[in-house]
């Protein structure tokens, strides 16, 4: 078969008809991690910035940081269509008319044809999915649900705040709206061995949602595993062994499942390990390479 995934630009594309990509924006919001209202270390492997661009602290308004990545995208990938990408920390984290005045900022840019929605669990409530569920008529709406891991020992090891029956419930109560839902699920945790990892892949899969994004875990500075790599307490992933994991973890999600993501992007200046971390190119064609290699595809043992 050609497609051994069902990748997020083949659906996009099918869609709108069109090269459509994603731009990342820096709303500055907070998240209840951090805060205090759950914790105020955030996860073990989040630093301040939050897997954020910067471009609110910077004074960049929504609109700018639109303009800027379509001029970007536009040149680099011919893209004529856009989604307005809330990545940074979670960006449910407001009461609902903040949330409203910053969408539609979003997606009064020309030709945005949708958000996505990047937040915890534990950030949504009937007042913000009513607000997406509006959204959902008119536009492509994604909402990314941070889950990591389906085993809550890891989640309380990774200090994540929630456990993974909170994210069922956010599911549920998303559901019927006409909004997507993406995982977001870590391979790589602390104590988690291949066979945990793909526990959570079966988890995921009997849920109903409709995408999931697989990131490495990688170290960045100034974060608490940081200081557990650095004294021998967390030793990451090799290359070969997260694409063997990958590969196994796609068998069992089903073929409908849209694929947002294979592995992550760090920030180079801040990453500690591992440094095979900043070949993404290479590790997406040795994920494809293996897939063909082992005739193993998304959905195969589902």
């Amino acid at each position: 078969m050609n497609k051994r995934y069902n990748d997020l630009n083949t659906c996009l594309r099918s869609i709108f008809g069109c090269r459509v990509q994603k731009i990342t924006i820096d709303a500055g919001f907070s998240c209840p991690n951090r805060d205090g209202t759950v914790s105020t270390g955030g996860c073990i492997y989040c630093n301040a910035r939050g897997s954020g661009t910067g471009a609110h602290a910077k004074g960049l308004s929504i609109t700018d940081q639109l303009i800027k990545g379509k001029k970007m995208l536009s040149r680099r990938y011919k893209a004529k269509k856009f989604i307005a990408y809330f990545q940074s920390f979670s960006n449910t984290y407001a009461p609902a008319e903040r949330l409203r005045s910053l969408y539609e900022e979003a997606l009064t840019v020309e030709d945005m044809v949708g958000l996505s929605i990047g937040t915890r669990p534990d950030c949504v409530d009937e007042p913000v999915l009513k607000l997406l569920q509006g959204y959902a008529e008119n536009y492509l709406i994604w909402i990314e649900y941070g889950l990591q891991s389906a085993h809550d020992p890891t989640l309380a090891r990774i200090n994540r705040g929630h456990d993974f029956q909170c994210f069922g419930k956010a599911v549920e109560i998303t559901k019927g709206r006409g909004i997507k839902i993406c995982a977001h699920v870590i391979l790589g945790l602390p104590g988690e061995d291949k066979a945990r990892m793909l526990e959570t892949a079966r988890a995921v899969a009997d849920m109903g949602i409709d995408g999931i994004k697989l990131h490495l875990l990688y170290v960045i500075k100034g974060t608490r595993l940081e200081q557990l790599y650095r004294e021998g307490a967390y030793k990451c992933l090799e290359q070969q062994e997260y694409v063997d994991i990958v590969c196994d973890f796609l068998q069992l999600i089903p073929r409908k499942m849209i694929i947002q993501r294979l592995t992550g992007d760090p920030h180079r200046e801040e990453l500690v390990a591992p440094m095979w971390a900043l070949k993404k190119r290479e590790t997406l064609d040795l994920i494809k390479n293996t897939l063909e290699k082992r005739d193993i595809f998304q959905g195969k043992q589902t």
